[in-house]
């Protein structure tokens, strides 16, 4: 009992998530101006990048028709799918099926071998 830990309920609440976590020294103008042209820079590129994207409006214009095979695709590809889970299903079935066939065949012959053997030490 003397390992029990009683939870304190005069805790306050936490109302922020990040409460003390924030940095409390602000960036210097120095670093911000850095940032804010890395921003930039980075920003032209990808306009750059984009611009330089050969035939955009095809792209544009079959994006649904793209969007439409690859549903259509997948549907198929779900069909297919279940088709292949069927046939390794029912391969699998006969597969057991002729193992325990086997085997019962193998168990009775055992069963019939012994009685025949046990007759003949009787006698």
């Amino acid at each position: 009992m003397a390992d029990l830990k009683v939870p304190n309920l005069n805790n306050k609440s936490k109302q922020y998530l990040f409460k003390n976590k924030l940095p409390i020294a602000k960036k210097s103008k120095s670093k911000l101006l850095k940032e804010s042209i890395l921003m930039i820079l980075a920003g032209l590129l990808i306009f750059a990048i984009g611009y330089y994207i050969p035939s955009q409006d095809l792209l544009f214009n079959g994006f649904k028709s793209n969007l439409n095979n690859i549903y259509t695709n997948l549907i198929l590809l779900i069909t297919y799918s279940f088709q292949v889970i069927l046939v390794l299903f029912i391969v699998l079935t006969k597969i057991s099926a002729v193992i325990l066939f086997i085997g019962s065949i193998y168990r009775l012959h055992k069963i019939l071998k012994k009685k025949n053997t046990r007759a003949i030490f009787r006698e």
